[in-house]
């Protein structure tokens, strides 16, 4: 492992330091295949060994954080998704933050 001053770098950093360089569609097919790990390991875990409540503590920390991670991601996705109703698209020039179809005057002139 590398080493940055003077401290070992953990797999951690350098996963963080890989996934910040890829492109949209590669870091949601990662996301995909970490998601589908944590959940192989979650039915590993159901099927393994009598260490049932340290299976259940690892599970559920790992349910946990990673449904915290998709909340932020979701909310982070309606965030951006709310962009084009504050800025508009092409001609599109919403004048609120809730438009519906009968708010957009092209969409009136046409049916006219």
């Amino acid at each position: 492992m590398a080493e940055t001053s003077g401290e070992p770098r953990r797999p951690a950093d350098e996963a963080r330091e890989l996934v910040s360089g890829l492109p949209n569609d590669e870091l949601l097919a990662a996301l995909d295949s970490v998601l589908l790990e944590l959940e192989r390991r979650l039915l590993n875990y159901s099927r393994i060994g009598p260490e049932i409540l340290e299976m259940a503590n690892e599970g559920l920390v790992l349910a946990v954080r990673a449904g915290a991670r998709l909340g932020q991601s979701q909310s982070s996705a309606t965030h951006a998704a709310g962009h084009p109703q504050l800025v508009g698209v092409g001609e599109w020039k919403p004048t609120s933050t809730r438009p519906g179809w009968s708010d957009d005057p092209r969409v009136a002139d046409e049916t006219d």
